[in-house]
């Protein structure tokens, strides 16, 4: 039993929609003694798509690492706002403002009462349209089903995914991933996924509907995807030319269990062009669990 530590791990839902729905996440507090391996067997044994260890920093109020259960990522919006939204439930943080550490750089964290907001890269866009056939078989849709005027492309504020505009919501409920093709199409692009979306909404007052699939990180589909909503907010500003500061984005509600989640992404404009972005929602407190592992 020397060799066996105790971690617990609370289980948080990132970007509840009216307290409800909302993708989970793990979130392990004072992980300063663990090591990555470690970290990659909690994860494994939480089970989640991802999960956060918090631990001290040098260079930002905390520094975060992320682990899905088989590798490392450099980051996770809704493992982020989980942690940062619980943190500012415990009043472990007193201001408005935070930021994170992560292998990939810091980040800076917004905070309003309990929602939190991550800080984004200006978008950087990649043309995959050689790959078009490819990724539309991958989803079983045809060339009918896509938006007119709206090309398939590669989005990177951070993370690499692929925004995919369908023109109707039933087109985005219907679909039928292939998970290998999409891993191989993932593979050859560096991509986290797929984030498909449709402007096609009951609510007025939302701007897309969405569905996120990961595959290659053992993440078949995502309840909410906050560093893909920042992508896709900037493809509405730049692309669809949708000119607002302010992107009210829905995900998880086409899942084989639903989970409805909105994700709230601020951009910030200057001179017409996207600076930087910040991507957030609310985290809800769900369950406690306790891991064991080998040390």
């Amino acid at each position: 039993m020397d060799n066996v530590k105790i971690i617990d791990v609370q289980i948080i839902n990132a970007f509840v929609d009216n307290s409800k729905g909302g993708n989970p996440a793990g979130v392990v507090l004072e992980a300063d003694n663990l090591s990555d391996k470690n970290k990659l067997q909690i994860a494994k044994k939480v089970g989640l798509s991802e999960t956060a260890f918090v631990s001290k920093s040098t260079s930002a109020d905390f520094k975060l690492d992320f682990f899905t259960p088989n590798k490392q990522i450099a980051h996770c919006g809704h493992a982020t706002v989980a942690t940062f939204s619980y943190l500012k439930q415990l009043n472990i943080l007193k201001n408005n403002t935070s930021s994170k550490e992560t292998i990939d750089g810091n980040r800076e964290i917004k905070l309003i009462g309990s929602l939190a907001f991550i800080e984004q890269l200006a978008p950087k866009y990649i043309d995959v349209s050689h790959r078009e056939n490819k990724i539309l078989k991958s989803l079983s849709l045809n060339k009918s089903d896509l938006m007119q005027d709206a090309p398939i492309q590669l989005v990177n504020t951070g993370n690499s995914f692929i925004m995919i505009p369908v023109k109707s919501s039933q087109v985005l409920k219907n679909i039928v991933p292939d998970f290998e093709s999409i891993i191989k199409i993932s593979d050859e692009f560096d991509l986290i996924g797929f984030y498909v979306f449709s402007n096609d909404l009951n609510k007025s007052e939302r701007d897309a509907s969405t569905r996120m699939f990961g595959p290659r990180y053992d993440i078949l589909e995502e309840a909410a995807t906050g560093m893909a909503a920042g992508p896709l907010a900037c493809y509405l500003y730049d692309v669809l030319k949708i000119k607002k500061n302010r992107f009210l984005i829905q995900q998880g509600e086409y899942m084989n269990t639903p989970s409805p989640s909105l994700i709230i992404v601020d951009l910030k404009i200057e001179n017409n062009r996207i600076k930087t972005l910040m991507a957030g929602g609310e985290g809800l407190l769900k369950t406690q669990i306790r891991i064991e592992i080998n040390i």
